[in-house]
């Protein structure tokens, strides 16, 4: 995704206002939206790599990384470092004991998706999905929790990202629906016509929830990107605005202080908000994969 901040040239601050002062503005442009250069402690903004574009067809690709192409690549290596360190751990666990520490807090949660959330929602067969939900959730919450580290952003506050994670929910469900219930019965879950209707009102009953069912197949995706995208968006956005109040106002005799101290006390509540935010935001979309799995393979 290209921003305006690629248009000011590569490695630059944010700017000052059009008078010389603060730009709330530049600086919420430069945490939230995707850039071509990444911001690194003691150094400041770097231009990242411009590779050539790939030619397809007639389209042409920019394949060049981003800030956020960085960071969702750190939040796979965060991700796999630490289910490794933690399968590792469990297999030289002595016979008869837990894990302690990392290793037996994610051995807990896998086992919480496992046997409560992947059965209780997919039922017959929820084993193969496991591994999905649990990457999508620890995914997820490795995306947010980057985004409230000094330094760092949040992949999932752009909704191409979100899309695409949405889009893999997407394929999967309506695949292990085509498997599950064969060509016939998956069509059912287009044109559906409930039990007990009958005669001429079957037809207006198909006429009217057909459209309803087909485009609830494209809705439920576009609700898990939609929702994702725009609750940690929403965060960084109050965050950095309450931020920028110090700056707006700091210039007034006698308040600056109080309003800097009351900016980062309401700042660091909000903070431990968005923590708890970052983690309900991963358990919603891998909660609600399971539970779109589970309906399209159990209609009833």
């Amino acid at each position: 995704m290209i921003t305006a901040s690629q248009q000011h040239g590569a490695a630059q601050e944010p700017q000052a206002g059009h008078e010389g002062g603060f730009d709330l503005a530049e600086m919420l442009g430069h945490h939230i939206l995707n850039s071509r250069e990444y911001e690194l402690p003691f150094v400041g903004y770097v231009p990242l790599p411009h590779w050539p574009e790939l030619a397809v067809g007639g389209l042409t690709i920019d394949v060049s990384p981003t800030k956020h192409v960085i960071l969702l690549l750190l939040a796979a290596l965060i991700t796999a470092g630490l289910a490794i360190l933690a399968g590792q751990r469990v297999a030289r666990a002595e016979a008869g004991r837990a894990p302690s520490g990392l290793a037996n807090a994610i051995e807990a949660v896998v086992v919480y998706f496992r046997d409560d959330l992947c059965k209780g929602y997919i039922g017959h067969g929820s084993q193969r999905f496991v591994p999905l939900v649990l990457t999508m959730f620890f995914f997820i919450l490795t995306m947010n929790l980057l985004g409230l580290v000094p330094w760092g952003g949040s992949a999932t506050g752009n909704i191409v990202v979100t899309a695409t994670l949405a889009l893999v929910t997407f394929v999967v469900v309506e695949v292990s629906g085509l498997l599950t219930l064969g060509p016939k019965g998956y069509l059912k879950t287009i044109f559906h016509v409930p039990q007990g209707v009958t005669g001429a009102m079957k037809y207006v009953v198909l006429a009217v929830m057909t459209p309803v069912e087909f485009m609830g197949k494209f809705l439920k995706p576009f609700a898990l990107a939609i929702r994702l995208f725009a609750n940690m968006t929403a965060g960084h956005v109050l965050i950095f605005s309450v931020l920028g109040f110090i700056f707006l106002f700091g210039n007034l005799p006698y308040v600056r202080w109080l309003i800097a101290a009351g900016s980062y006390g309401l700042v660091s509540a909000i903070l431990l908000l968005e923590v708890l935010i970052a983690l309900i935001q991963a358990y919603v979309f891998a909660m609600l994969t399971a539970a779109f799995v589970g309906l399209i393979r159990d209609p009833h």
